[in-house]
């Protein structure tokens, strides 16, 4: 228990470290943007503040995941970090929409761009992005929340090197059209990861199945226990990442009713080492239930 409790503190200071990195990083870059006129600079460092917060929803997630269930939440918290994700995914798409039409207006009126800071800023920019995805690489191989954030760190490393080569083609070519649409190019790329983390948000909070569980595999291989006549009224859904509850009606043999502690355990065992289900609630039931379709009727 001490030894879960050490690297759950060290975490927390990986965490900590990285969001200090990115805000000064985001300050210094919008100040940058903003000085040498650049809108792909202003851009990233959008991008940059953002996963700021993303990583602030990682270390509030791991304090609540701390917290007891209570009679008022009896899952615990475990959707706070889900809502936050809505929140922010939502966010963010909304500032890149405003940033494609400013690129746009830039396309037809080209605004001047001091490449030099541009290129100095967005250096001092990918230093401290490679800094955060370092400090969380070691982390981001046992939890998903956590590797989700590396994820976004390391999107920004690439944004940031685009945004470099953006200021050296400025600066030996003079093609001041490079900034508006390395700001596109970037914002595709960002909204549509922004889409992704959004949909699988929403697809739980609407108790969405685990998309890596199949219902029918799990049919079958229930169905395969001796004893199980068939499993019916499956309810599947997760509660958080990688959260994943089951609750069924088994039709089992008459003789078994009594004494269907072995079963139940042969059921559960089953369902954690096949497709890591570890909140099973079960019905057990001898020809009861009218309706016996693997869903049931509402």
């Amino acid at each position: 228990m001490g030894h879960n409790h050490h690297n759950s503190g060290s975490t927390g200071k990986r965490l900590t470290a990285t969001i200090i990195l990115n805000f000064l990083t985001s300050a210094a870059e919008i100040i940058g943007g903003i000085l040498s006129g650049s809108l792909s600079l202003v851009s990233d460092a959008l991008h940059n503040l953002s996963d700021g917060f993303s990583v602030i929803i990682s270390y509030i997630a791991l304090k609540l995941k701390k917290k007891d269930n209570s009679l008022k939440h009896t899952f615990g918290l475990k959707r706070a970090e889900i809502l936050a994700a809505v929140i922010n995914a939502s966010t963010l798409i909304v500032i890149y929409l405003f940033l494609f039409y400013e690129a746009v207006k830039r396309f037809y009126s080209a605004q001047h761009i001091e490449p030099s800071l541009m290129i100095i800023v967005a250096s001092i920019g990918l230093a401290a992005n490679i800094a955060g995805t370092l400090l969380l690489k070691k982390d981001s191989k046992d939890s998903i929340n956590i590797r989700s954030s590396y994820f976004h760190l390391l999107s920004d490393s690439v944004a940031s090197a685009a945004v470099i080569l953006g200021g050296i083609a400025i600066s030996f070519w003079n093609i001041y059209w490079i900034d508006p649409l390395l700001t596109i190019l970037i914002g595709i790329y960002i909204v549509r990861e922004s889409f992704v983390i959004l949909s699988e948000a929403i697809h739980i909070l609407m108790e969405g199945a685990p998309v890596n569980i199949s219902i029918e595999d799990i049919q079958k291989e229930i169905e395969t226990i001796k004893g199980v006549n068939n499993i019916h009224h499956v309810h599947l859904w997760m509660v958080g990442e990688n959260d994943a509850h089951l609750e069924a009606h088994i039709d089992v043999e008459d003789r078994l009713i009594s004494g269907s502690g072995e079963l139940l355990e042969q059921i559960e065992t089953a369902l954690k080492d096949k497709f890591g289900i570890k909140h099973v609630t079960l019905q057990f039931e001898c020809n009861v239930c009218k309706e016996t379709g693997l869903l049931g009727m509402h």
